[in-house]
Parts: C-alpha cells; structure tokens; sequence
C-alpha cells in the first residue's frame, strides 16, 4: 500500500500540485466573493486533480530525458517500475476530465476554462513545446501557476463584481515572476543534470553574469509588485508576509548574483518556497481578520 501510495505522488507530482493548489485556494482567498467552505475544498481538490493530471502528462513524455538526471532516474516511468502503454494517457486525460467537471460544478465555465488552461500550459504547451527548445521554457510555462489563482479568484467572485479583481490580478502576475527564478535557482544547482539531458535552462545555457542579474530582477519587480495589495485595503497580516517573505528572497537573489555560486542558488530556490508560503499565508490571515472585523 505504501508503495501504491509513493508511486500516486511521484506520478502525478503532488508537491508541485499542492503548490498549485494553493495558489487556487489564495485566489479564491482573495476573490471578494462568497464561495462555501464545502465548495471551496471541491474546487481545490479540481484545481490539484487537474495539476496532478498535468504532471503525470509530463512525468510520461519526458520518460527518456527524466533517466538523464540524477534528480529524476528513479520516477516510476524513467525507472521501468511502470511500462509505458496506452492505458496511461488515457488514465490522466480521464482524470483531467473529471477535475474539470468538479470545477465547473463548484467554480463555473470560466473557472474550469483557466483550470484546463493551467494544465494545458504545464503537460502541453511547456512540456512537448518548450521545455527542450527554448530558454524561454520556464518563463511560459510558469502561467500555469497563475492560472490556478485566477480560477479561484473567478470562482469566489462576487455575482455582480468584476471577475478578477485588482489584487488576485496583482497576486497572479507575482506568481508569473516569481516561477523563472525558482527554476533557474534549482538549475544552477543542478547544471550537470539539464546539459546531459539537453533541456536549456538559462543557467545552462548563459554564464553567471546573465542568469544571476536575471533571477534578481525578477525577485525584485515581483517583491515590489506583491506589495501593491496595500492600496487596495490589505492590511498589517499581509503586509507582515510579503515584507518578510520578500526581504527573505531578494536578500537571496542579491547575495546570488554577488556570488553565483551552488550555495547561493539553493538558498535562493528555498527562499522562493519561503517567500510563496508567507504571501499565501499573509493573504488568507489578512481576509481572515478583514472577514471577523467586518
């Protein structure tokens, strides 16, 4: 059972899903609207299915590349513990499918559309597409991500509002900066890994002084971007997670490009994971209170 169980998470790559999740869940956060705390959890259970399915695309077609890389030779399809055969598409396309109705259900047409858009981006357009043929990679493929936050936001609107407000806009556009330099902080770490397998991520194909002010920028723009909230009623929750989070990332990039090494971009990548879960957390604190006080 817990091999089944190992093998589920590995397959459908339910870390990266449950990231995606919660970039859902701080939409619907910040949506303004009234969703029902049952349906809520239905949509977010969509919105991880549909990102499960997505991953599980990709883990599929990127079997041979995936036993180039120390990272990723043990998956379950690049390891030869599950074969490749028919079966397998259509088993995620089913499950695809049956995410995309429990979103539609609970969230409406246009919520389930940006779910299928999220999970096309990530098992289409940036894994058969991109992911081998441009640097450009990861910079696309990280609208997946902001997808999800904007289905929520759409799900949770209020009936008569707009559908996506100015801060789950804000806080979508934060997420599109902030996936180029999470990825580019783990390829600089793991360089050997994308050269052997061929996949050209900008610190592969780009010396430090390219990659290094790349991944600073970004952090910057989108740390002062993820603070505009501010103007529009968040208050000292929110704002105590995206001051700390975001000191915490930009102190990493800095210190990164002032030294690009191995060290420097880990404790970049970990300070990406940091500074997400302290905006999302600072997001659902900070409606909490505005919600009690109201």
């Amino acid at each position: 059972m817990r091999d089944v169980l190992t093998t589920t998470v590995s397959i459908l790559k339910l870390r990266i899903a449950s990231f995606v999740a919660l970039a859902a869940v701080v939409g619907i956060v910040a949506g303004g609207g009234h969703l029902e705390p049952a349906a809520a959890v239905a949509f977010t259970l969509a919105v991880l299915g549909a990102s499960g399915a997505a991953g599980a695309f990709n883990q599929y077609f990127e079997r041979d590349t995936d036993r180039l890389m120390a990272r990723t030779h043990a998956r379950p399809f690049a390891s030869g513990r599950l074969r490749a055969g028919p079966v397998w598409p259509v088993t995620f396309t089913a499950l695809l499918a049956v995410s995309l109705l429990l979103g539609w259900a609970t969230g409406g047409t246009l919520a389930a559309l940006l779910i299928f858009a999220g999970a096309a981006t990530y098992g289409g357009v940036y894994t058969l597409l991109l992911k081998k043929r441009t640097v450009w990679n990861v910079v696309i493929g990280g609208a997946a991500g902001s997808f999800a936050l904007l289905a929520g936001a759409v799900a949770a609107a209020p009936d008569f509002g707009p559908r996506v407000g100015p801060v789950p806009a804000l806080l979508a556009l934060v997420l599109f900066l902030w996936t180029p330099p999470h990825f580019w902080a783990l390829a600089a770490v793991r360089g050997e890994d994308y050269r052997r397998a061929g996949i050209p991520m900008l610190p592969v194909t780009h010396p430090p002084g390219v990659w290094a002010p790349a991944i600073f920028a970004h952090v910057a723009v989108l740390v002062l971007l993820s603070l505009l909230p501010l103007l529009y009623g968040y208050g000292a929750a929110y704002a105590a997670g995206a001051i700390l989070g975001g000191a915490s990332f930009l102190r990493a990039a800095w210190r990164l490009m002032r030294d690009p090494g191995r060290g420097h971009a880990m404790a970049t990548f970990r300070a990406s994971l940091l500074q997400f879960a302290l905006l999302a957390l600072g997001v659902i604190l900070d409606r909490g209170v505005a919600a009690w006080a109201g």
